[in-house]
């Protein structure tokens, strides 16, 4: 039996692309930086080295990683190992070696960068909102803040009718 498994955890090294074939199969490739830290025995020194890996997710997880993924972000990725090989315009044969995903998780904390714009979008609408009434007192920076984050907060929620449920 052989096995082909590759788990690696990093950090987004560009923002994915995200692209569509022909037959409408959606794939995005991006690329994660990962490191190796270890200890000369020799002189004690600590060495580290940086290896970039190439990654392309099919189908769904390609759509939801070009959707949770940008520069910097750290990542887990677990998937395997695939060479291919194509004939350049030069007529010379070339290979690349990816990481095929099957699986994504989402590491760091921190807002996701779609929420950062959700969150610029609704603060905005709230300054546009109180500037268009005057009549009431103005609010403090962090009180119209407070309130754009409530509403991101229901644009996100959805009701729930109770005869949707199942059980």
């Amino acid at each position: 039996m052989d096995l082909n498994k590759v788990m690696i955890l990093g950090h987004v090294t560009r923002d994915p692309e995200v692209r569509t074939t022909k037959s409408g199969q959606n794939v995005t490739s991006f690329s994660i930086a990962t490191n190796r830290v270890w200890t000369k025995k020799e002189s004690g020194e600590k060495q580290e080295e940086v290896c970039f890996h190439n990654i392309v997710a099919w189908g769904k997880l390609g759509e939801i990683c070009g959707q949770y993924l940008f520069k910097g972000k750290q990542v887990y990725i677990e998937g395997r190992i695939q060479t291919r090989s194509w004939e350049g315009r030069d007529g010379v044969k070339r290979y690349t070696t990816e990481i095929i995903a099957s699986n994504m998780i989402l590491l760091g904390g921190g807002p996701k960068h779609g929420q950062l714009q959700q969150e610029a979008s609704a603060i905005k609408k709230v300054s546009q909102t109180s500037q268009a009434e005057k009549r009431q007192p103005s609010s403090s920076p962090a009180i119209k803040q407070a309130s754009a984050k409530q509403a991101v907060k229901r644009e996100n929620e959805e009701e729930i009718n109770i005869e949707d449920i199942p059980f």
